[in-house]
């Protein structure tokens, strides 16, 4: 969270906004204290229209169309055009704290740059729309939509890294960290300039420590000329092939084919490929419970405006240290003692129907042959749930390991990690590049999450 009387700043280099501090334009100070306290907000489906609001001010103050200077009339015009959609919309908003806060910070910016209340007002910007039909990434999208293209023409290919999340819950990080986690309740696995993903993790059974994946949310954001916001979500028995609105791209926009939703397998996989920052994800429903993989850049991962408070960011940074269970020492007390001996002593309690080790092992080793990390969190799964659906988890999680993982000399891991969350990710390098971090948008698109 900001600490108390720094300003919020939304820089003004042509085509992009985003939260950061120091130079450029000041607007809304107090946001970004909001940003994760707001779980009391609507729902995306409430009949409050501020993220209409908040887009259609975001479309007139960026790009190629942006005002040339925050003094100039157009930009007060923006804001005039900004109140002006907050008052239409006051009576389906009363109680909604991004709406009060969007007010509030209008209110600031007027001030700030000397706009008057009364004057013209700006028509929201108009957006090229794509041909009907046009179902293939078109040839004449802008190269800003392109990730590689855009900014790799003239150097090497960028690094990517993986991070993936299965089974009760097993997390492997960006930078290859391996852990078992109980985080249960809600928890965000990326949250940087250009997408939010959070998952909820449920008990597999009442009374039981083991729990899985039951909710999923991804929020894309608002990026220059390629794609609209959209958001993903996904929960047990309900995988959907399609944004939360129905469409299957990213919106109207001249490059929104670079946001792509694809059905793999119905009800059981689907594939999200966002080529204008160079990510792959892949959501599986394996029996009732959701597992998550996805494919980054580096300079993507690393895209966050302030380092210091990415401490929840679990694909970066980790599980809280208070959070990690040391399932390798379970499955080696399992070998040695039998696991039903174990539920008293065990920080993840074997559920009541359990499998005896040696069938766990056996049925482990059908699908994971090598006796690797994920083979372990194969046989922890199986006996602290009882669920034979985690083999196929497991075994799942690693296959797209091996199709999203750019490093493969590194596909199989072995020796699990209990380390002071963060430590790892430090070694990764800030590389932030411009893209564009929708400040406003985001703020209302909170309430999913919740």
């Amino acid at each position: 969270l900001q600490p108390p009387g720094e300003r919020l700043v939304v820089t003004g280099r042509a085509g992009w906004m985003g939260m950061g501090r120091g130079a450029g334009r000041s607007a809304l100070g107090f946001w970004p204290t909001l940003a994760f306290l707001l779980c009391s907000f609507p729902a995306a489906t409430s009949p409050c229209k501020i993220l209409k609001c908040n887009s259609e001010f975001w479309s007139a103050t960026s790009g190629s169309h942006a005002p040339a200077s925050d003094d100039t009339p157009e930009f007060c015009a923006a804001l005039r055009s900004y109140a002006l959609c907050t008052r239409r919309t006051a009576r389906t908003c009363r109680g909604d704290l991004a709406y009060h806060s969007a007010v509030h910070g209008i209110e600031d910016l007027m001030s700030q740059h000397n706009c008057s209340k009364d004057g013209p007002t700006s028509q929201p910007r108009l957006r090229t729309l794509p041909p009907a039909g046009d179902s293939q990434e078109r040839s004449d999208s802008p190269e800003i939509c392109h990730y590689e293209k855009s900014f790799h023409k003239h150097s090497a290919t960028p690094n990517y890294t993986h991070c993936g999340l299965f089974g009760d819950p097993h997390l492997r990080t960006f930078t290859d960290r391996f852990q078992t986690c109980k985080v249960q309740g809600a928890w965000p696995l990326i949250d940087n300039n250009y997408l939010n993903v959070q998952v909820t993790n449920t008990p597999v059974l009442p009374g039981s420590a083991a729990t899985a994946t039951s909710k999923l949310t991804i929020i894309f954001k608002n990026f220059q000329e390629c794609v609209d916001q959209k958001v993903y979500q996904a929960e047990m028995d309900e995988l959907p092939a399609a944004f939360v609105d129905g469409s299957k791209n990213g919106g109207d926009k001249h490059g929104a084919n670079s946001l792509k939703i694809t059905e793999k397998v119905s009800g059981q996989h689907v594939e999200i490929q966002a080529k204008y920052i160079g990510t792959t994800i892949v959501v599986r429903q394996v029996g009732r419970y959701l597992t998550f993989a996805v494919r980054m850049p580096e300079e993507v991962v690393n895209a966050v405006e302030d380092w210091d408070s990415q401490g929840l960011y679990l694909c970066l940074r980790g599980c809280p240290l208070n959070q990690q269970i040391d399932f390798q020492a379970f499955h080696t007390n399992a070998e040695g003692t039998g696991a039903r001996r174990l539920a008293a002593a065990s920080p993840a309690p074997t559920a009541p129907e359990t499998f005896p080790y040696e069938t766990a092992v056996a049925k482990c080793k059908e699908k994971l042959p090598v006796e690797d990390l994920y083979y372990q969190a194969c046989v922890f799964d199986l006996l602290t749930t009882g669920d034979v659906n985690f083999t196929l988890a497991a075994y799942y999680a690693l296959e797209d390991v091996k199709m999203l993982h750019s490093n493969k000399d590194k596909l199989h891991l072995y020796e699990r990690t209990r380390d002071l969350p963060g430590r790892a990710a430090a070694g990764l390098l800030l590389a932030p590049r411009p893209l564009l971090g929708a400040l406003v948008p985001l703020l209302a698109l909170l309430p999913v999450f919740c």
